[in-house]
């Protein structure tokens, strides 16, 4: 037989999976999960923590940004927060960032107040292979430097 023609069985079982994936929607969402969940051994805890995702805040804004494959930054906006308001610490596979601020008595009557100077409470999830390598505090700008674990039998090794 031609390698061609295996080539093109693959594709086809490939396709035929995809279709099957394909008739399931929003409507048909838990019939999804019910057979992914009875067929499945650890998932369910995966899933569990995927749906039951608590964030439902936009405050404090944030960018994660992709560095390369092994490495992101997460910038946190914290205008109006000082360094010793702010907690950043990792617990059961989660970055957790919390800000406390001190209510002071203002010298005069807002006119109008636009900083925001409310306490919050952001988590996120990381993977088992994901470490915070450095968090820095600078002019009301939280970076948490995070990187991949790469065993070593993994990392790149040049020989020549």
């Amino acid at each position: 037989m031609p390698s061609g023609s295996t080539k093109h069985k693959l594709a086809f079982k490939g396709a035929t999976i995809m279709g099957t994936l394909a008739r399931y929607h929003a409507a048909n969402l838990p019939e999804l999960l019910e057979k992914i969940n009875r067929n499945s051994i650890g998932l369910d805890d995966y899933l569990n923590r995927f749906w039951d995702n608590d964030s439902t805040t936009n405050y404090p804004p944030y960018n994660l940004v992709q560095i390369n494959n092994v490495e992101s930054r997460l910038e946190i906006a914290l205008a109006g927060f000082k360094k010793d308001e702010v907690k950043v610490y990792t617990e059961f596979g989660k970055l957790y960032v919390e800000g406390i601020k001190e209510n002071k008595e203002a010298d005069g009557e807002f006119v109008h107040k636009g900083l925001a100077q409310r306490n919050f409470s952001r988590a996120w999830t990381l993977t088992e292979d994901c470490e915070v390598r450095q968090v820095s505090f600078e002019d009301g700008l939280l970076v948490v430097e995070l990187g991949k674990i790469v065993p070593d039998h993994h990392a790149r090794k040049d020989y020549l």
